[in-house]
């Protein structure tokens, strides 16, 4: 599930992760999304695997993380601005199922109303997909032969 907007420059990269996966690899249930709603605990209700992809402004150690992702009864004031982790927990109490989750955050540097990642978005983008690639995909491929 990605999360952002292109039209926000670095905001953008949730989307142009979920890009890179439709273009370069095949099996992936894509959902494109401005911002989390309750909508999306039933969606997210038919899956045993979920990956939340989306930016962040936080300083990373490697321009992105990956991190598990867990339930938690978290509301703001809007429900415009829905976490992963409320998702999940909605997920687990309206539809009795709990997702195995994590959270792919993409470092971005810019974002002002124009289309078109950052240089340092782009390169940080480059770092994830290799990871995902060589330790996300390979790890899956691995359970699937055991």
């Amino acid at each position: 599930m990605g999360i952002g907007n292109n039209g926000r420059q670095d905001d953008g990269l949730g989307w142009a992760f979920l890009d890179f996966l439709r273009e370069e690899h095949t099996g992936f249930d894509l959902e494109y999304r401005y911002q989390l709603q309750i909508e999306d605990a039933e969606c997210i209700s038919k899956y045993d695997r979920v990956i939340f992809v989306d930016a962040t402004k936080e300083p990373t150690e490697e321009g992105f993380y990956f991190e598990a992702c867990q339930p938690l009864e978290k509301y703001n004031f809007s429900t415009h601005a829905l976490t992963p982790e409320t998702i999940l927990y909605i997920s687990k109490r309206l539809y009795y199922h709990q997702a195995k989750a994590f959270v792919l955050a993409i470092e971005g540097d810019c974002w002002g109303l124009r289309m078109g990642l950052s240089s340092k978005g782009t390169l940080n983008l480059n770092k994830a997909k290799s990871f995902f690639e060589d330790t996300i995909l390979s790890n899956v491929i691995k359970e699937q032969k055991n």
